[in-house]
């Protein structure tokens, strides 16, 4: 369980980081000018990088069920709150092609970008690197919301009023 604020935003950063060098990797496969490569590799590149990032948050359905069943239903809100389709979630393979569908404008044109030589390839990596990063990134600050909500509900759990003592003989 993340226990501070700066713990959080360490993982932030870790996560990011993990997030451009996907996406370098996604621009890399979209250069390659055989159609279909890319998006087998964004998928391939997703499905691995979407649970480290929930793990890294503390987001994987394993690490939601080991809570206690206030926390869980406290951090099953929070992801539905943030409306995260990744966040708590086993990731599929068909999950995966499900969110790149809906960045369908990006994919298609970048299929489409391969064929101008030269400068399509160029064009096709610097749209699959923007799409990796902007998924990516859009996960890590839907991830870090439900981590932030759920340690302040954790520290409001645990802070402890004192009552003032009763007066003695008065």
């Amino acid at each position: 369980m993340i226990e501070s604020i700066e713990e959080l935003e360490a993982i932030r950063k870790t996560c990011h980081s993990m997030v451009t060098k996907s996406s370098s990797l996604s621009a890399g496969a979209a250069v390659i000018p055989i159609p279909g490569v890319d998006i087998g590799s964004d998928v391939a590149i997703l499905m691995r990088l979407i649970p480290k990032i929930n793990q890294k948050f503390g987001l994987t359905p394993e690490q939601i069920d080991s809570l206690d069943t206030e926390s869980k239903l406290f951090v099953m809100t929070a992801i539905s709150n943030t409306g995260s389709k990744m966040a708590g979630k086993y990731i599929t393979k068909k999950l995966i092609v499900m969110l790149l569908s809906k960045m369908g404008v990006k994919v298609a044109s970048k299929g489409v970008a391969k064929f101008v030589p030269f400068v399509g390839s160029a064009v096709a990596g610097g749209i699959s690197f923007s799409a990796m990063k902007y998924m990516g990134s859009r996960h890590i600050e839907d991830c870090y919301q439900i981590a932030l909500a759920t340690l302040e509900n954790e520290r409001r759990k645990h802070e402890i009023i004192i009552e003032p003592a009763p007066k003695q003989g008065g």
